[in-house]
């Protein structure tokens, strides 16, 4: 018997003792004498004999519903209660009868109470070794329903995962460079997945198709949407089309493909290394910040939002970038971070970091900007956050 078992053993005993003891009181109470040490034989007996047999026939009625196990259950006592009883007087009239007597009339006489312990006994017996199987096979599938829920999550964590990795590989993984500029980028998902795109293609010897993109909403749903719009731009975009013709046929395909209530903001332009000029359609995104000459101004000039308004006419803007001008593209992540108080960012914090980083190269302003929007707002994004810098040297 190892430690466990001989515990067991002895919480048993423990609760016959207390039975035993609230039947000796019960008898005084209502004024009947008798021997307490008959009592407790009559306990430990019943309880150590009935409750091992009921364990041995509780095939019977396991896992049968209720009240069909109890239906069965109360034969089988009743059945147990004879031999039980006839076993539990024998050792009784041997060692602690209630009176000088025989055996018979002790059996014939005596069986009220001996009886009526039996029942209760096997009773709670029941009703405590039921309600805990209930509740272990509860617990069991509890248990498995949360190991079915965790690893489900874990799947789509790994799905995830591989759908951020997908979503990264269709971003630039080297920007391209023209001669007297320098483009540099930076991509921060709010979550695993994002709505932010950007793009930078080469569209010749000397010019670059830039573009920025914020689908509404985030997750899953947004970054499905952003892989169709980074598709379609990546079809449209040529030497031979100009900005407004892009968003135009983008617009179109996205309006007959895209889901209610779903919409892109969109702006995309030339630089042209030659003509130093930055040739733009801003399609309902956030306004550009242009630093030039020590002077801060946005670029305000853009049409509706992409895949709502299909026979929109989108217009071609076009701002000349000499020496030293700084221009940044964002989306709204950036502008929308929260600090502690709820404080926004906003664009004036943005207008004034470019204008007094403005000698910085395109990566380095990048970056910095970028690690005070993350400190800004404790690195908690609410949005997707995107930035683009487009250097004039």
């Amino acid at each position: 018997m190892n430690v466990r078992s001989l515990a067991r053993f002895f919480r048993q005993q423990s609760t016959y003792i207390a039975i035993a003891a609230v039947g000796a009181a019960i008898f005084w109470a209502i004024g009947q004498q008798i021997n307490p040490a008959t009592v407790l034989l009559y306990s430990l007996c019943i309880g150590n004999l009935l409750s091992p047999a009921i364990g041995r026939l509780e095939f019977l009625y396991w896992q049968k519903p209720f009240p069909h196990d109890l239906l069965i259950f109360l034969p089988v006592l009743l059945v147990l209660t004879v031999p039980v009883y006839l076993i539990s007087s024998a050792v009784v009239w041997l060692i602690a009868p209630p009176t000088p007597q025989t055996l018979s009339h002790l059996i014939t006489t005596g069986w009220k109470f001996p009886f009526l312990v039996t029942f209760v006994f096997g009773l709670v017996s029941f009703l405590y070794h039921s309600t805990r199987e209930r509740l272990e096979r509860r617990n069991v599938e509890l248990q498995q329903t949360v190991e079915r829920g965790t690893a489900r999550l874990e799947m789509q964590e790994q799905e995830l995962e591989r759908a951020r990795e997908i979503q990264q590989s269709l971003l630039p993984k080297e920007i391209p460079q023209l001669p007297g500029f320098e483009v540099a980028g930076a991509w921060q998902p709010a979550s695993t997945v994002s709505g932010d795109y950007y793009d930078v293609l080469r569209l010749g010897d000397h010019r670059l198709g830039i573009c920025i993109a914020d689908v509404v909403g985030k997750g899953v749903s947004a970054a499905l949407l952003m892989a169709n719009v980074q598709a379609a731009v990546r079809a449209f975009a040529g030497d031979s089309e100009s900005p407004a013709q892009v968003c135009a046929k983008v617009n179109l395909l996205l309006h007959e493909n895209i889901a209610t209530g779903k919409f892109v903001t969109f702006l995309y332009g030339i630089l042209d290394g030659e003509t130093h000029t930055f040739q733009y359609c801003n399609a309902g995104h956030l306004y550009p910040i242009l630093v030039s000459g020590g002077s801060v101004r946005m670029l305000e000039q853009g049409g509706a939002v992409l895949g709502v308004f299909p026979a929109w006419i989108y217009e071609d803007s076009t701002v000349e970038l000499r020496a030293g001008d700084r221009l940044l593209l964002f989306t709204d992540g950036i502008t929308e971070a929260s600090d502690a108080n709820g404080q926004e960012f906003e664009e004036t914090s943005i207008a004034t970091f470019a204008k007094a980083n403005s000698t910085l190269s395109a990566k380095e302003l990048n970056s910095r900007l970028l690690a005070k929007v993350t400190a800004f707002c404790d690195a908690q994004f609410r949005d997707d956050a995107t930035l683009l810098v487009i250097a004039a040297n």
